[in-house]
């Protein structure tokens, strides 16, 4: 296995000194100590790492990724960024997740120095160096976006959930390159980007170099990526191809609504309510004896008072389409979400329902 050095803070590591990482007197599933399991893994004699899936979809359950196939993933990122041994990097992300695992493969790949911080809202908020490319969450991003407006960071993409609209326009002053990843676990991070701010701003994913797709009967995305996986991928996600190499992404078919016999995606409609709602929601549907199935907007608030849920309801009769227009509003002071911070509809749903 070759890569077998990893440049940390300035500080060269490999197999030999690998342990002077471990740190004793904090717990195995630190930060730091992490970073150390990832790279005690990366430097053994097995062909694969264990990662976790996200949980998003599904319950999270542990996959096997191919050292090889995460190298290949590395040099793919690094080609497009233009990242070699001369560049600096930045960690902020946890190594226990796929993310940040592959920010660790990234700087073994291309040999260039990565500066670990702990995860953290904020993580440039007291960086004083110039910074050529990082990997945050769109968590991060908007409790980062007041710094990254004077901090030098050249190229960071954005992934674990969607970048939304409000989050874009929190970005325009940013001077850094952003671009919303599209990727899963499986295919070893993103294998499709699209940048979100700048002149160069677009509404399409772009696939990476070596990446193919197509599209099932439901118009959801298939992904062949050789290099990465064996087989081709079929995804739960619906999408409108642009070109044979781009698309825009629509949301999951497992969430469309058919709602008295017309198709509504929730993430187009909850694009469109960006402006007038300010705390979390989703939205998504119940049985309905006439429409089959209703279309609900769940809150993540008290309940409104009934002036504020009037107003409300006006701004999504002037927004939305008729069939658009939830029939209901539900409450939940509290969201549920899962250990990479997505919001889990079905049982966020449930608990508000049983409240």
């Amino acid at each position: 296995m070759t890569n077998q050095i990893v440049k940390l803070n300035g500080v060269i590591y490999n197999k030999e000194n690998l342990e002077k990482l471990c740190i004793a007197n904090e717990p195995e599933t630190s930060w730091r100590n992490a970073i150390y399991h990832f790279l005690q893994n990366w430097f053994d004699d097995s062909g694969f790492i264990l990662a976790q899936t996200s949980g998003s979809t599904g319950k999270p359950k542990s996959i096997q990724l191919q050292k090889t196939s995460m190298i290949n993933s590395a040099r793919m990122t690094n080609q497009f960024f233009g990242l070699n041994a001369e560049s600096t990097a930045l960690l902020c992300l946890p190594a226990s997740y796929i993310a940040g695992k592959m920010m660790l493969v990234r700087a073994l790949i291309g040999g260039f120095n990565l500066i670990t911080v702990e995860p953290s809202a904020n993580p440039f908020e007291k960086m004083n160096q110039s910074i050529d490319f990082t990997a945050i969450t769109p968590y991060q991003l908007f409790h980062s976006a007041g710094s990254l407006q004077t901090k030098q960071v050249l190229k960071i993409i954005v992934g674990g959930s969607p970048v939304t609209g409000k989050l874009e326009q929190l970005s325009e002053n940013i001077p850094s390159e952003l671009y919303e990843t599209y990727g899963m676990t499986e295919t070893c991070s993103h294998i499709a980007l699209r940048r979100f701010n700048g002149e160069q701003k677009s509404d399409c994913f772009t696939m990476m170099e070596g990446v193919t797709i197509s599209q099932d009967e439901r118009e959801c995305l298939i992904i062949n990526a050789p290099h990465l996986l064996k087989g081709e991928i079929q995804t739960n996600d619906m999408v409108e191809m642009v070109a044979n190499n781009s698309f825009r992404w629509l949301g999951r078919a497992d969430s469309v609504i058919n709602s008295g016999g017309i198709k509504i995606h929730p993430g187009k409609v909850e694009k469109k309510l960006e402006e007038i709602i300010p705390t979390g929601y989703f939205i998504t549907s119940v049985p309905d004896e006439e429409f089959e199935n209703k279309v609900i907007l769940v809150v993540e608030s008290e309940k409104y008072e009934i002036q504020e849920e009037v107003i409300l309801m006006t701004k999504m009769q002037n927004l939305l389409a008729k069939f658009e227009i939830p029939k209901q509003i539900i409450y939940i002071p509290r969201f549920i979400y899962s250990a990479g911070n997505k919001v889990l509809r079905k049982e966020t749903l449930a608990k508000a329902q049983h409240m």
